[in-house]
């Protein structure tokens, strides 16, 4: 396949890992980096990070975004659910049940796949900007069709992203430990105190996992959500240039916090700087479409960083591969820690 692009944004990794790829920095995610995650694993007990995927309930977090709806399965005419298969042939004894559901891919705990942003960039360097994503790939083909019909990546989905298996050595940093509650927003400055303050280093290939706190709003408020959750816990300063440096230089694999988007989302209260001209989430923008790190969403951490401050760690196994779903640009996750 030629090359997609003769121009490359400003601080963009393009071509770092060959012309062609689709995973970005989850290439990292080596065999000898994952017999390191393995040592990581002292006791063998495993923490589930996922919301139940009803949660957070209502769209109070994002109003795009709906709970899962169950749909029915017919069976030879019958509703395929606690059927009792006898009902079709008297020889059987077993009772079935199955079930259709319509998921809104990134309602509950998630990952954004590189497909979820682009950008406007003169990429193939005719004068003229186009819509780009991680790697000068288009989502679209040449007639502007994705992978099925007007929807569905042709290129970056989380079926590229599923098939590493997502799985390595993890790194926690609890901004609520530090920050409470308080909607905080916070700067590279105050993210270095925190590591310094906790001991936390942070090396190439580790996947980040940051704790505000939003997840367990979520589940003490068991799916009645109101606005007021929109202006609580720590967010990454995505405006902030030296924190964004800090992303690049750092090697992390990816990064996972159990906040609506990682950093401020208009969402979730409106940035008094949104009124500039450029990415409406910069930290995404970086991330997804510049450096090829996907972005973990609304995952639950809390129990897990209470544990590992009380042994006196930060790091674990983690195992969070996608569905593995071609064309999606996002995806429901169920991640597993193991300590």
């Amino acid at each position: 396949m030629a090359r997609r692009w003769k121009n490359r944004p400003a601080g963009s990794n393009w071509g770092e890992f060959g012309e062609d790829d689709q995973r970005g920095r989850l290439n990292l995610l080596t065999a000898g980096r994952r017999l390191r995650a393995l040592q990581e694993v002292k006791t063998g007990e495993v923490f589930c990070l996922s919301h139940p995927l009803d949660k957070p309930g209502g769209s109070v977090l994002n109003s795009f975004r709906k709970p899962p709806v169950f749909h029915p399965v017919t069976r030879e005419g019958q509703l395929y659910f606690n059927l009792a298969m006898g009902e079709t042939d008297p020889r059987y004894t077993d009772v079935g049940s199955d079930e259709a559901i319509m998921l809104y891919s990134q309602y509950s705990t998630h990952w954004d796949g590189l497909a979820h942003k682009g950008t406007l960039f003169d990429a193939d360097g005719d004068g003229v900007a186009e819509k780009v994503s991680y790697n000068g790939f288009r989502l679209v083909d040449g007639d502007g069709r994705g992978l099925y019909g007007e929807l569905g990546a042709v290129a970056l989905s989380v079926a590229e992203m599923a098939a590493t298996g997502v799985q390595g050595r993890a790194v926690m940093i609890d901004l609520r430990h530090h920050f409470g509650d308080a909607r905080t927003d916070v700067t590279w400055e105050m993210f270095e105190h925190v590591m310094k303050d906790d001991a936390v280093t942070v090396e190439r290939g580790d996947i980040l996992c940051i704790h505000t706190g939003l997840g367990q709003l979520i589940r003490d408020a068991n799916g009645r959500l109101d606005n007021s959750i929109k202006t609580k816990c720590a967010v990454l300063d995505g405006y902030d240039k030296r924190l964004l440096e800090w992303i690049a230089d750092s090697g992390v694999a990816a990064i996972a916090a159990d906040s609506l988007a990682v950093e401020r989302s208009s969402t979730l209260g409106a940035d008094p700087r949104l009124g500039h001209h450029g990415p409406q989430l910069p930290l995404h923008e970086h991330c997804l479409v510049k450096l090829g790190i996907n972005l973990g969403e609304l995952w639950y951490l809390t129990e897990l960083a209470a544990w590992l401050r009380e042994n006196h760690r930060s790091r674990f196994l983690l195992t969070a591969p996608p569905l593995r779903m071609p064309g999606a640009a996002g995806s429901p996750v169920t991640p597993v820690a193991t300590v």
